[in-house]
């Protein structure tokens, strides 16, 4: 099988948002809260910033053992890395995630200003000023043979779905409504030209949206 490109445990608000407006470093969601948005990943046994035992089983819990399932590569853009914008001051920013970021994979951050890859533990980042279509093909080499995980943010996860790249998709609906921000879509059955779509509600109030190829 082809290797995927894959979008794994992305949430979204009921009225479409993945982020709200003004991130910076202090709110890496701008003026949206992200709990009520992640809190059903959070809650469950196999998150991968889980920190300490416990956690729920269930769907929930089912999914995000997905998101790291069969992943050798993630790409994502600027703005899910950090909130710096132009061409980086310095090199002493490294993420949002601390000495040990849950990638455990190559990274490679679209951005227009390219600086040096760096590792930290088991996660390189990289830096491109590519295509879709270029950083995909980077990307999958470096995955040896596995899936890529298309991590975000919104408009990264759009850029790549106007190139017709993206293979499969999991979204999680959040019960909140964020009202302006990030938009993934005004519905999504604007993608449905593309992709079959099953819908799986949760108790825990998400409810899962599952796309992938026609």
């Amino acid at each position: 099988m082809s290797q995927l490109l894959r979008v794994t445990c992305f949430t979204v608000s009921r009225d479409g948002f993945g982020a709200g407006e003004g991130q910076s470093l202090e709110r890496p969601f701008g003026h949206a809260d992200p709990v009520p948005l992640w809190s059903w990943a959070g809650a469950t046994a196999s998150w991968v910033n889980r920190t300490e035992p416990g956690g729920t089983r269930g769907l929930d819990d089912y999914m995000t053992r997905e998101h790291t399932r069969n992943i050798g590569a993630e790409i994502m853009g600027r703005n899910k890395f950090g909130p710096q914008r132009g061409p980086w001051k310095d090199h002493e920013w490294r993420g949002w995630w601390g000495d040990t970021p849950p990638f455990r994979t190559p990274v490679f951050v679209l951005t227009h200003h390219e600086r040096p890859s760096f590792t930290l533990a088991d996660t390189t980042f990289h830096f491109l000023d590519a295509t879709p279509e270029e950083a995909l093909a980077r990307a999958r080499r470096a995955a040896d043979g596995r899936d890529v995980r298309l991590g975000g943010g919104v408009a990264t996860i759009r850029e790549f779905l106007e190139a017709d790249l993206v293979d499969t998709m999991h979204v999680a609906v959040a019960p909140v409504d964020l009202g302006r921000g990030e938009r993934l879509w005004d519905s999504p059955a604007e993608l449905l030209d593309r992709f079959h779509l099953e819908t799986v509600p949760s108790p825990s109030g998400v409810t899962h949206l599952l796309f992938w190829r026609r």
